[in-house]
C-alpha cells in the first residue's frame, strides 16, 4: 500500500506533475495529448512508476490550464473554459495576480476534497465490484458507453458517431469467441487488431498538432503580472468558503459519472453557484465566486473520474481512457480486482493524485510569473516536435512501419473530428471498451445457455441497462413533449 512513498515513484510523480503543468499552461495541448505521447516511453518503466507519472501529468495538465485562461482568455485545456468568464475580466481590471491566486487555491482545495473522496470510496467500490458477474460487467460497460456518447459536451449526435466508430475500430483481429479473423483486409499486422498506442497517439497528438498548425488564430502576445495575490486569498476564505466546498463536491460527484467530463462539471458548478451566490448577477464580470466555482469543480472532477477507473475499470473521461490503455499495455487488468492483485498500483494512483495536487498548487503559487512565459511558445516550433515524438514512439513499439501508417490514418481522423466539432472521448471509450464489452457479453450468454433473458435475473445489471436506456431516450422524449406543449 505504501510503495508509492519510495524514492522512485515520488520522483516520477514530481516529473509528471511538472511536465503536466508546463503543457497545461500552453493553450491547445492538454493532458490527453501529453499522456498519449508519453505512454510508449513508459513501457520500459515499472508499472507503479509509469502510472504515477501519468497520473501526475493528468493533474498537472488540468491545473496548468488556469494560467492562460486567466491571463489570455485562452484556456490551456477545454475544462478551463468556464474559468475565463471571470478570471480574465478580473485580470483585465489590473488584478491578474489576484485572479491567479483565486484559481490556484480553489484548484488545490477542490483537488484535495476529491482526493479524500477517492481515498474513501475507491476501495469500497472495488469490493462491491467483485460481486459482479459477466452480465453486470456488460451492463456497466454499456452504460459507460452510452453516458459518454450522450453527455460529453452536450453533443449527442457527434458522441454517438464517435462512439460507434470507436467500437468498429475495436473489431479487427481474431475473435475471442471462435478464433475467426475479422476485418483484417488481408494485412498480416491486422491479425492482432489495432494496437492502442498508434490509435491514441494519432487522435490526440497528430490530430491536435495538425489542427493547431492549420489554425488561423493569432499567436499569443506578451502579458505581464501586476496586482495583489493576498486579496485573492481573502476572497476565498472570507466570502466564498461555502461556494468552494459545494463546487468541489459537485465536481467530484460529476467526475464519478462515466463520460461526463471536467468541462460539464465546471459548467454545472458555475451554473449552480450563479443561482445560489449572493453576487450571482455579477458572474461574468470578474466576480471571485465564478472563478472559485469553475476551478474547484474542474480539479475535483479529476479525482472523481479516477474512482470508476481504479475501482471498476471504467474510464470517466478521455484522459482516463488513455490511462486505461496504459494499464493494459503494462499487462494490468483494471477493475475490482486491482486492489487485490496489484494493491501497490491501485494505492499508488490514489496517493500520486493527492501528492501531485499539493505539488502543483505550491509550484503554481510560487512560480506563477515563470509559467506566464510558456504561453508564448510558437506553435510552429512546438507541434512538429510532438509529431516527431509520436512517430518515434509508434515505430519503437514493434519496429513496424504499419504502426506509423495507422498513426497518421487516425491522425487525419482526429483532424476531421476537430474540424467537425465531434468529441474524441466517445471514440476512445468505444475503442478501449468495445472488446471488453464483447467478451463479457459472450461470457454472459454462455453462462445463461445462450439466452439474453438471463440479464433479467441480475438486478444490478438491469439497473445499469435502465439507466443507459433512459439516457438515450429521455432527452429526445422531453424535447418532443415540450414542442407539443408549445404548439
Amino acid at each position: 500500500m505504501f510503495s508509492f512513498f519510495g524514492l522512485s515513484p515520488i520522483l516520477f510523480a514530481i516529473i509528471g506533475g511538472l511536465a503536466g503543468l508546463v503543457v497545461g499552461v500552453i493553450p491547445g495541448i492538454g493532458p490527453a495529448t501529453l499522456i498519449a505521447v508519453m505512454v510508449p516511453l513508459t513501457l520500459s518503466m515499472s508499472s507503479v512508476d509509469a502510472i504515477v507519472m501519468l497520473v501526475g501529468m493528468y493533474v498537472g495538465g488540468v491545473s496548468g490550464g488556469m494560467v492562460s485562461a486567466a491571463l489570455l482568455r485562452m484556456p490551456g485545456t477545454p475544462s478551463s473554459i468556464m474559468t475565463t468568464l471571470d478570471a480574465f475580466p478580473m485580470a483585465q481590471k489590473g488584478q491578474p495576480e489576484r485572479a491567479l491566486a483565486i484559481c490556484i487555491v480553489a484548484s488545490l482545495t477542490g483537488g484535495l476534497i476529491a482526493g479524500l473522496v477517492l481515498l474513501l470510496l475507491a476501495r469500497p467500490l472495488s469490493i462491491w465490484g467483485t460481486y459482479f458477474g459477466p452480465w453486470e460487467y456488460f451492463a456497466l460497460i454499456t452504460m459507460g458507453l452510452v453516458l459518454m456518447a450522450s453527455l460529453i459536451r452536450g453533443n449527442m449526435t457527434g458522441g454517438l458517431i464517435a462512439g460507434i466508430l470507436g467500437l468498429l475500430a475495436s473489431v479487427p483481429g481474431v475473435s475471442a469467441a471462435d478464433g475467426a479473423l475479422r476485418l483484417d483486409f488481408g494485412i498480416g499486422q491486422m491479425v492482432g487488431g489495432l494496437d492502442t498506442l498508434p490509435v491514441l497517439l494519432g487522435l490526440f497528438v497528430i490530430g491536435t498538432s495538425l489542427s493547431a498548425l492549420l489554425s488561423k488564430e493569432p499567436e499569443v502576445e506578451s502579458v505581464s503580472l501586476t496586482g495583489n495575490a493576498v486579496s485573492g486569498m481573502r476572497d476565498i476564505f472570507k466570502d466564498n468558503w461555502v461556494n468552494l466546498l459545494r463546487s468541489s463536491f459537485v465536481g467530484a460527484w460529476i467526475g464519478i459519472l462515466p463520460g461526463v467530463g471536467a468541462s460539464i462539471a465546471s459548467t454545472i458548478s458555475y451554473s449552480v453557484a450563479k443561482t445560489f451566490h449572493k453576487n450571482g448577477a455579477k458572474f461574468g464580470t470578474g466576480e471571485p465566486g465564478g472563478i472559485i466555482a469553475a476551478e474547484s469543480a474542474n480539479n475535483a472532477n479529476v479525482g472523481g473520474a479516477l474512482i470508476p477507473l481504479v475501482a471498476l475499470g471504467i474510464p470517466g473521461s478521455a484522459v482516463d481512457a488513455i490511462l486505461l490503455g496504459a494499464l493494459i499495455l503494462h499487462n494490468i487488468t483494471p477493475g475490482p480486482l486491482l486492489f487485490t492483485n496489484s494493491p501497490d498500483l491501485a494505492w499508488g494512483v490514489v496517493f500520486a493524485y493527492l501528492f501531485t495536487t499539493i505539488l502543483c498548487g505550491i509550484v503554481l503559487f510560487t512560480g506563477m510569473r515563470a509559467f506566464v512565459s510558456l504561453v508564448r511558445v510558437p506553435r510552429e516550433l512546438l507541434y512538429p516536435i510532438m509529431i516527431v515524438f509520436a512517430v518515434l514512439g509508434c515505430y519503437s513499439l514493434r519496429n513496424e512501419v504499419f504502426d506509423v501508417v495507422v498513426l497518421f490514418i487516425f491522425g487525419i481522423l482526429g483532424l476531421v473530428f476537430e474540424r467537425l466539432k465531434i468529441p474524441l472521448a466517445p471514440f476512445v471509450i468505444g475503442f478501449v471498451l468495445g472488446g471488453l464489452a464483447e467478451t463479457q457479453l459472450r461470457s454472459a450468454l454462455m453462462w445463461s445457455e445462450g439466452s439474453y433473458l438471463g440479464i433479467l435475473e441480475r438486478p444490478v445489471a438491469v439497473i445499469f441497462i435502465v439507466i443507459a436506456t433512459a439516457t438515450l431516450l429521455l432527452p429526445p422524449l422531453v424535447t418532443y413533449v415540450l414542442r407539443r406543449r408549445a404548439a
